[in-house]
């Protein structure tokens, strides 16, 4: 079996299309067809149903996909063991991030590592979403849990607060509550509840058992503009709100805990370019940890 043919078949199954997965690679659309003919052939069993729109995976692909990721990661780990004396960070290093956490505090920073390292690439995905490393989704996740399942390497990076806030135009229109009872008269601002993708952002039961928000959106930044705009109260970041004059902190004993973490899978372990990006997250964090507490 060919490795190349191998790592083909993992980038169709995780595109879903035989032409992304070409563009991806940086080969012709018909050589990658025809490898990943050759790869059913070797196995003696067809992998993907292709379609005009694109390909849908087989029983006999989903039960190859798991092995075809475990010789990803031991050709990445023997890779990385054999440069281990190279000591330039180079290479494209993708983050998987919180929006709140991406968009505020990452996107302005990152800006000093590109400048370090100049042939290292960093492609940042600031979106309200899990990430799976070991489908290469991201190479660095941000998380809001430890991951305690998968060959995972994590460390915490900091905890973080949130707090109860509103517009001082909501304020001065409705009231301020004096008491977590009196919010239930106001109109609340929280996250769309099916698209909550991790147990940690289901914080509101901790204020108030149905929170009942009359606008829901699915994103941290996203709330934090419908606060912003007057369009009620909302439980956001205490990092990002309180350096925002539009924003005033109401019944401030309330107040919520939260981690970040950054994972990692154990493959990449000795690759220098994620080394390198990790160790970089964990310094800016804690230059500014008062920051987020």
């Amino acid at each position: 079996m060919n490795w190349d043919d191998v790592r083909i078949f993992l980038a169709v199954a995780r595109t879903g299309q035989i032409l992304a997965a070409s563009k991806r690679l940086g080969l012709n659309h018909a050589t990658l067809s025809r490898r990943l003919t050759a790869l059913e052939s070797a196995l003696s069993a067809r992998l993907f149903v292709r379609r005009t729109h694109g390909c849908e995976m087989t029983a006999e692909g989903e039960l190859f996909l798991p092995a075809a990721e475990r010789m990803e990661s031991e050709m990445l780990a023997a890779q990385a063991r054999l440069t281990r004396t190279d000591t330039t960070a180079a290479g494209t290093v993708r983050i998987g991030a919180p929006d709140g956490f991406g968009v505020s505090f990452l996107a302005p920073r990152l800006g000093r590592l590109i400048e370090r390292h100049p042939q290292l690439k960093i492609e940042l995905v600031p979106v309200p979403r899990s990430f799976s490393l070991s489908s290469r989704e991201a190479d660095i996740a941000i998380t809001l849990e430890r991951p305690d399942q998968g060959r995972l390497v994590s460390a915490k990076l900091t905890d973080y607060t949130l707090g109860l806030y509103a517009a001082r135009s909501y304020l001065e229109a409705e009231g301020w509550p004096e008491t977590i009872e009196a919010l239930k008269t106001h109109r609340r601002i929280g996250y769309v509840e099916d698209l909550v993708f991790t147990a940690s952002l289901n914080f509101s039961a901790e204020i108030l058992r149905r929170w009942d928000a009359r606008f829901e959106i699915s994103s941290a930044t996203g709330q934090t503009e419908a606060v912003r705009s007057g369009a009620g109260i909302g439980i956001l970041h205490d990092y990002i709100a309180r350096t925002d004059p539009a924003l005033l902190r109401i019944l401030p004993d309330v107040s919520i805990r939260r981690s970040y973490w950054t994972t990692f899978h154990e493959s990449a372990r000795d690759l220098t370019r994620v080394r390198v990006v990790a160790d970089f997250l964990q310094e800016i964090v804690r230059a500014e940890h008062q920051r987020f507490l």
